[in-house]
């Protein structure tokens, strides 16, 4: 079963072709109109005045090569099909379309069908009275002994520099001279948890769980070793070292982030802190992504490249570009932080001692830390499988205050008020902000005089008036509405058989009125009980 989305696998390649160009900001790329198995988008403001640079190779490493496409990158992007080298007359087709007197520059990564293809294209070329020089990237530094190293997403630094240099105006060896210093200042190795899956074919299974491969090839080729284990802070200090190594210790250095497709957004951010705490944080000048430049498809992995800089370079690199997929350059530095005092903090409520309120707490935060893999366990069947860590969460910081003697025990309304506050800081999603609305309300409530029970039934209207959840829509308030209307007319022992019967209750509920439970169906919830109204159960069972 395929996990791509497309209409015709023939005609993939090009159908993305035209997306890209569809879709193109600055309104400058073009298809060369030979034939549909010749893909070749070129600049079409191009007028042949300065050295064109052109690269290219198989598909499947969007944006790379048609995303670099563009003023002061490269001129034309030659496309082959997935993972395959385009043909020598694609190639041949692009050299003479855009190559005037000044010559062109072709950018090859280091594979056994690019290197022969470009190269006869350009003998081929050089028949017709064009000057053509070729560069080899070659960064892949997976396989230390490997005579001939692949060249992966360190080509992307390759292809601005030597962009950078022809849009300068530059003549064509000086062009190739700066492509291929740049070319031996760039070192690049990547890691993987998950191969690559072709359109229309299986899924690659490699890789065994919770291992990674390092080393791997942008075309799921099998990396140099095994990694046991999927720790981000390990796995970025590994690669800094092996990079470090490379490139030395004194070098000050861009370092390219990229995604090969299939990791997420959040994952290459923290990646990229991982990074910024590496051994090679004090040689970080400037940081080009977290972004897809190479890619491999869907391949649940990343890279990271280096180029040593030196003027040229760094001046190359921050130059703009009229390209779909560049990244710009940042400057590295440390995050900065900014000193803010809370509006309301804990400190602010005096502390105060009551044996039986101290008592009362401690059973219930120690009833929700208990019953965290319980609820989390019960949770997984309606919900998101959270609900336990959520309210433990939220025990853990109203019991760490009630040990150091922070809580005001012997004022209700403070009391209330200072475990909303705390549990909106602490509790995520939208059980921390409902139970402080909770709170919060209940606590205003005996601060405006009310008695604890009528103040709390207050704290529920408000919980209900923002939730939006209301008895029989299965949710906590089926246990707490019931609970807290006995404990106002009968006391603690009613309140008690009322939360058990309402948290039964909703074990017959077929239909989720509110929470995630709502979007699951009513077979996953037949017979099991809502987590919330669990909670409330057990709480009260504990206060008597």
């Amino acid at each position: 079963m395929s996990r791509f989305f497309f209409n015709d696998r023939k005609q993939l390649v090009n159908d993305a072709i035209e997306g890209v160009i569809l879709s193109a900001r600055h309104h400058n790329l073009t298809r060369l109109d030979i034939d549909p198995a010749i893909r070749v988008v070129v600049r079409s403001d191009w007028h042949k005045s300065r050295v064109a640079v052109i690269s290219g190779g198989g598909s499947g490493h969007e944006p790379a090569h048609v995303g670099f496409v563009g003023k002061g990158m490269l001129t034309a992007a030659v496309c082959g099909d997935l993972f395959a080298s385009p043909s020598v007359d694609a190639i041949l087709n692009a050299i003479v379309a855009v190559t005037g007197d000044r010559g062109c520059l072709l950018v090859v990564k280091n594979y056994t069908g690019d290197r022969l293809n470009f190269g006869l294209a350009a003998e081929k070329a050089k028949r017709y009275g064009l000057k053509v020089e070729m560069v080899i990237v070659a960064d892949d530094i997976a396989l230390p002994d490997n005579k001939q190293p692949r060249g992966i997403a360190g080509t992307a630094l390759v292809h601005k520099i030597a962009g950078y240099a022809a849009e300068q105006g530059k003549s064509l060896s000086e062009v190739r001279e700066i492509a291929q210093q740049a070319c031996d200042s760039v070192w690049s190795l990547g890691v993987a948890m998950q191969t690559c899956n072709l359109p229309g074919g299986g899924e690659e299974g490699r890789i065994k769980p919770g291992h990674v491969e390092l080393g791997l090839g942008i075309h799921g080729e099998p990396g140099a070793s095994t990694v046991e284990s999927h720790n981000s802070r390990e796995i970025i200090a590994e690669l800094a070292a092996r990079l470090q190594e490379k490139a030395g210790t004194e070098a000050r250095l861009a370092v390219l982030i990229n995604n090969l497709g299939g990791v997420s957004a959040l994952e290459m951010a923290l990646l990229t802190k991982e990074l910024a705490h590496s051994a090679l944080k004090d040689q970080i000048a400037y940081l080009i992504g977290p972004a897809p430049l190479v890619s491999a498809l869907d391949m649940k992995g990343f890279s990271l490249s280096v180029i040593a800089l030196n003027e040229t370079f760094e001046q190359a690199l921050k130059a703009d570009v009229e390209t779909v997929g560049w990244q710009p350059p940042v400057a590295f530095a440390p995050m900065q932080t900014q000193p803010h005092t809370p509006l309301r903090g804990s400190d602010e409520a005096t502390p105060s001692e009551n044996a039986q309120v101290r008592q009362s707490v401690k059973r219930a935060v120690e009833t929700l830390i208990s019953l965290e893999n319980r609820l989390n366990a019960l949770d997984a069947k309606v919900g998101d499988g959270d609900t336990g860590s959520t309210f433990a969460e939220g025990a853990r910081e109203i019991a760490q205050l009630l040990e150091q003697n922070r809580l005001p025990l012997n004022d209700t309304a403070a009391l209330l008020q200072l475990i909303g506050e705390r549990l909106a800081t602490v509790m995520g999603g939208s059980s921390g902000v409902l139970m402080s609305i909770f709170f919060t309300a209940a606590g205003q409530s005996v601060a405006d005089g009310k008695p604890l029970p009528d103040a709390l039934l207050t704290g529920l209207k408000q919980m209900k008036h923002y939730g939006g959840a209301d008895l029989g829509d299965r949710t906590l308030i089926d246990a707490l509405q019931p609970a807290l209307e006995a404990l106002a007319n009968e006391g603690l022992s009613a309140a008690i058989a009322a939360a058990e019967k309402g948290a039964q209750a909703t074990a017959a509920m077929h239909k989720a009125g509110a929470g995630r439970s709502s979007y699951v169906n009513r077979e996953s919830l037949e017979g099991v009980q809502d987590p919330g109204a669990v909670v409330v159960a057990e709480v009260f069972k504990k206060l008597q």
